[in-house]
């Protein structure tokens, strides 16, 4: 996990450390009672400010995601993982949203656009067709 954290992005890194335990949880790789690297250990694996993964983990704790345990660590909360799916579910049907409103405006067919998100969906790494796309503006 937390291999996708990416620190030369354009989203804050703590966002990212966020939203990978959000997927985590949504998806079943982080279960209920399941503990969390410490800040430390995070901090040093990804290269970045304790005071990074320390936000991230404070940002999970409101959320209700998450429980500290002082002295013991950060560990997973029982149910939330319900929450997680509907949640991601949301963001991406916005996301969604948009991009088909994007193809659409650029002419691209339902067809086209399904087998883009196929193509995309079948793919591991790097977009399929990155190298025909212009750097964005």
């Amino acid at each position: 996990m937390f291999e996708s954290i990416n620190i030369y992005s354009s989203v804050a890194v703590y966002v990212q450390i966020e939203n990978e335990v959000r997927f985590a949880i949504a998806s079943g790789r982080l279960k209920a009672s399941d503990q969390l690297l410490s800040v430390r250990e995070l901090s040093e694996n990804l290269e970045v400010n304790p005071n990074t993964v320390a936000k991230a983990y404070r940002d999970l704790e409101v959320m209700g995601l998450v429980y500290t345990r002082r002295g013991m660590g950060v560990y997973i909360n029982k149910g939330v993982q319900a929450q997680c799916r509907k949640d991601c579910q949301a963001r991406l049907a916005q996301r969604a949203f948009e991009i088909s409103q994007e193809a659409k405006s650029s002419g691209m067919s339902k067809k086209e656009f399904s087998d883009l998100i196929a193509k995309c969906w079948a793919q591991e790494g790097s977009c399929p067709s990155r190298k025909s796309v212009p750097p964005e503006v």
